[in-house]
């Protein structure tokens, strides 16, 4: 085999595997460290880089929850919420963090009866240890534990990040389509909402994919690949 037949050969190796095991593989929310940790799940949500920590109590019908996501360029306040009725943003009753212009982070409780109406107020369920936080990094996390009912075995959820805060009040959220999107179902099951862990059980044939990552099988493939192409 010739020097650059070998060089494209490997080149393609590796693309492949950069490819295979990129970051759409991974969980960032893992990585995260929380001054309260824990949290027996977390998921990475698929819109505007944020990211949920909660777990599930059924003896008493609660879930704890650390919400960490950015504030939009140049705003100042994140949002999670649960819609009882519907999916959306109409009808949900939001847990808020909002950064003050003196540098400090409160949490805050608003009823979302409109795309124009949102009003500080208690929430159609009862909400304890509601606190929130800023970090170094630019992110912001809201802290709560919050009452589902008892039957219940998933919730719609719905988050956001937001622009400024005038005075105590948040301003209108960005208005693209990943703003519009940012929804989703949580189901109330430990480990639910995160990939299963590879499967290592495989035919010595045909590499076995998982759903977070590259199997086993294919990364010693190309390992030896590129050992042997070095090596001619």
């Amino acid at each position: 085999m010739t020097m650059a037949a070998t060089h494209v050969s490997l080149l393609l190796g590796l693309a492949l595997l950069s490819a295979l095991v990129g970051p759409s593989h991974s969980l960032a929310c893992t990585s995260q460290k929380l001054s309260n940790n824990r949290y027996s799940n977390c998921s990475d949500l698929p819109k505007l880089g944020a990211s949920l920590h909660y777990t599930y109590n059924a003896s008493d019908s609660s879930l704890s929850i650390a919400f960490i996501a950015a504030p939009a360029s140049g705003g100042a306040w994140i949002s999670w919420a649960i819609n009882p009725t519907r999916t959306g943003m109409v009808g949900s009753q939001a847990l808020m963090a909002l950064k003050l212009s003196n540098g400090s982070v409160v949490a805050k409780t608003y009823n979302i009866s409109g795309y124009h109406s949102i009003i500080e107020s208690k929430l159609s369920f009862n909400v304890w240890d509601l606190t929130a936080e800023a970090s170094s990094n630019g992110t912001m996390t809201i802290f709560a534990t919050v009452e589902v009912p008892g039957n219940a075995t998933s919730l719609n959820q719905v988050w956001q990040v937001g622009g400024a805060v005038n005075g105590n009040r948040p301003s209108i959220h960005p208005l693209e389509e990943e703003y519009k999107e940012s929804m989703s179902k949580l189901v109330l099951a430990a480990s639910d909402e995160i990939a299963p862990a590879p499967q290592h059980t495989h035919s010595s044939a045909v590499p076995v994919f998982s759903p977070n990552g590259i199997g086993i099988g294919l990364i010693s493939c190309l390992a030896l690949l590129a050992s042997s192409l070095m090596l001619s």
